[in-house]
């Protein structure tokens, strides 16, 4: 029964995804707002939400490599190995953008930033969706990331269109950041 539920509003969060809907949802480390990357209308509205630019970017998470083969286009087999090796996991690349995301995604840089999670709702999520997700954290820019279902709700009230519960992961930060052609790391986990 607990299985059914928890298929069941996995389902409903994409559907929300793919009607252009802005929801909630734990990761490894804090709470997550998320999107469908393709719908311009969507990712403007999880902007205004967060008070965020478009010009920062966002990441793209995934269930899986699969779901993000068309942006690896292009990738050779070293850089390849490099994520394959990392995820899935906590470890978000900025991998050279090959013309796939939009420039709502991507924003004034030249890389797309992309995690393979391992966390079962935000992989269960883009398994359901059967595609990636934005991923950003649920706090408007330049608060605190919230830990806490009751501070989303408080937070982003009817503003979300749905939160998917669930338990966040065991990570104390945000994922780490690295550029996959230098390999530095841009953010620390």
């Amino acid at each position: 029964m607990a299985a059914a539920l928890y298929s069941h509003k996995l389902q409903i969060g994409a559907s929300l995804l793919r009607h252009a809907g802005v929801i909630a949802y734990p990761t490894e480390a804090v709470w997550g707002l998320g999107c469908d990357p393709y719908n311009q209308q969507a990712v403007y509205s999880l902007l205004s939400l967060k008070r965020r630019q478009v010009a920062k970017g966002l990441i793209l998470v995934a269930s899986s490599m699969e779901q993000f083969l068309p942006y690896l286009q292009g990738l050779d087999s070293a850089s390849m190995d490099r994520l394959d090796a990392s995820w899935p996991g906590p470890t978000t690349w900025l991998v050279p953008d090959n013309g796939t995301a939009p420039w709502w995604i991507s924003g004034d840089f030249e890389t797309v930033a992309l995690r393979v999670s391992a966390h079962p709702v935000v992989a269960g999520l883009c398994r359901a969706f059967a595609a990636p997700m934005v991923s950003t954290s649920a706090n408007r820019a330049g608060l605190a990331p919230m830990r806490w279902s009751w501070q989303i709700n408080r937070q982003w009230g009817k503003q979300l269109d749905g939160i998917v519960h669930g338990e966040l992961g065991s990570a104390s930060r945000p994922s780490m950041i690295r550029d996959l052609l230098s390999d530095t790391i841009v953010r620390q986990g």
